[in-house]
C-alpha cells in the first residue's frame, strides 16, 4: 500500500523531466551580434583618437548582456574581444548557428562634419554615398590571406562587383527593413539623434548571411561632438538599449497573433503574366489598404506572408511606370520603398521579370 505514493512521486518526477525536455527542445530566437573590425583592423581612422573597433565591441557586449536576460533568446557573438575576423568568418558563424537575426554594429566616418545614424540592409547602392560606405566596410577583405580565392574575384572598389550580392538576401529583405526602420526610429525618437535613414548597399558580410540582417552605423567618429558621445559610457549605454529594444520589438512583431481572413482580397492581380509593384512597408499589423493609412497613396494592396503583411503601392506591367511610382512613394516618406515583380502571381527577381518582358 505504500508503493502507490512512491509511484505517484516517481511519475511526477519523470513528468517534470519530460516537460523540461520539451521546453528545452523549443528552438530559441537566435541573435548573432557582430562587432565590426577588430585586431589588426581598427576601423575608420579619426583625428580624435577614437577607436571604432573598441566602441562597437563595447556596444555589442552591452546589447548582448540585455538580450541574455530574455528567456527565449540565445545570443552568439562573432567576437567578444579584440581579435581580427574575416568577413566570411562572421557570416559563417551566423549561418552555422541557424540564426534568426544578424546585427552588425559599426561607426561611420567622413571627411566632413557629417553626423547622424543610418542602418543598412543589403541591396544595390542607390548613390555614391552608399557605395562609399559599403566600399569602406568591405575593404577589410584586403587584410585577409588568400582573399582573391575566398571572395571569388570580388573587388570592393568596383561598382559592378556589387550587382551579384543582392540575390541571396532577397527573401529576407522585408524583415531586414522592418528591423532597420525600428532601430532608426528608436535612435530618432528616444535619443533625438539625426535620422539618416534606412538604406541599401552592397556589404559582403550581409550578402553571405542566410537570415534577416542589418548593419548599423551608430554615428560618425569623425565628428568631434558625435565621437565624444559614441565614446562615452552614456552614449554606448543609450545606443545599446535602443538596439536591444528594436530587436525585442522586431521579435514581438513576428510572434504577433495575426490572421489571414480573405486571400482573394489580399492578392489582386492584373491579367498580364508579369507585373511590377512598389513595396512600401511590411509588418505584423494588419492595416486596411486605404489611402489614409499610407500617407494618401492609392491604390494599395496587401499580401500576407508567413509572419508579415506586406503593403504595395500601384501595379503595372511597365517598368518605367513602376519606377515613377517608387519615386512617388519615396516623396511620401517611404524612403525604403523598392520594386518587386510577379509572374503568374508568384514573386520573382526583378531582373528575371525584365528579361522575360524583353524576350
Amino acid at each position: 500500500m505504500q508503493i502507490k505514493p512512491f509511484l505517484t512521486i516517481l511519475l511526477c518526477f519523470f513528468g517534470l523531466i519530460s516537460l523540461a525536455q520539451t521546453k528545452n527542445n523549443t528552438k530559441p530566437f537566435v541573435v548573432v551580434l557582430d562587432a565590426g573590425h577588430g585586431g589588426k583592423d581598427p576601423g575608420r581612422p579619426t583625428a580624435y583618437g577614437y577607436k571604432e573597433k573598441d566602441i562597437v565591441l563595447d556596444v555589442v557586449l552591452r546589447v548582448g548582456k540585455l538580450l541574455e536576460n530574455v528567456d527565449d533568446v540565445q545570443v552568439i557573438y562573432t567576437r567578444k574581444k579584440d581579435v581580427f575576423l574575416e568577413l566570411r568568418q562572421r557570416a559563417s558563424i551566423a549561418n552555422k548557428a541557424d540564426a534568426d537575426l544578424f546585427v552588425s554594429i559599426h561607426c561611420n566616418a567622413h571627411n566632413s562634419d557629417a553626423h547622424g545614424t543610418e542602418t543598412f540592409v543589403l541591396g544595390l547602392h542607390r548613390n555614391a554615398s552608399n557605395f562609399r560606405i559599403a566600399q569602406q566596410e568591405n575593404e577589410v577583405i584586403f587584410m585577409e590571406d588568400n582573399y582573391e580565392q575566398n571572395y571569388e574575384g570580388f573587388d570592393p572598389s568596383s561598382p559592378e562587383s556589387f550587382i551579384g550580392l543582392t540575390l541571396l538576401q532577397e527573401d529576407y529583405l522585408d524583415q531586414s527593413i522592418l528591423l532597420a526602420r525600428t532601430i532608426q526610429n528608436n535612435f530618432m525618437q528616444k535619443l533625438k539623434r539625426r535620422d539618416r535613414g534606412v538604406k541599401q548597399a552592397g556589404f559582403w558580410v550581409l550578402h553571405n548571411t542566410y537570415m534577416p540582417s542589418v548593419l548599423v552605423e551608430t554615428g560618425f567618429i569623425t565628428n568631434k561632438k558625435e565621437g565624444d558621445y559614441l565614446n562615452s559610457n552614456r552614449g554606448k549605454e543609450e545606443i545599446s538599449k535602443s538596439i536591444f529594444d528594436a530587436i525585442i520589438d522586431y521579435k514581438s512583431s513576428l510572434n504577433s497573433d495575426v490572421t489571414f481572413e480573405n486571400p482573394i482580397e489580399e492578392t489582386p492581380q492584373v491579367a498580364s503574366a508579369v507585373f511590377f509593384k512598389v513595396q512600401i512597408a511590411a509588418g505584423a499589423k494588419k492595416l486596411a489598404p486605404a489611402p489614409y493609412n499610407f500617407n494618401g497613396l492609392s491604390p494599395i494592396s496587401r499580401v500576407k506572408s508567413t509572419t508579415l503583411y506586406r503593403y504595395f503601392y500601384g501595379e503595372t506591367t511597365d517598368y518605367e511606370t513602376v519606377l515613377k511610382l517608387k519615386a512617388e512613394a519615396i516623396e511620401k516618406g517611404y524612403t525604403s520603398a523598392f520594386v518587386v515583380a510577379y509572374e503568374n502571381g508568384l514573386k520573382i527577381p526583378v531582373d528575371k521579370a525584365l528579361k522575360t518582358k524583353t524576350n
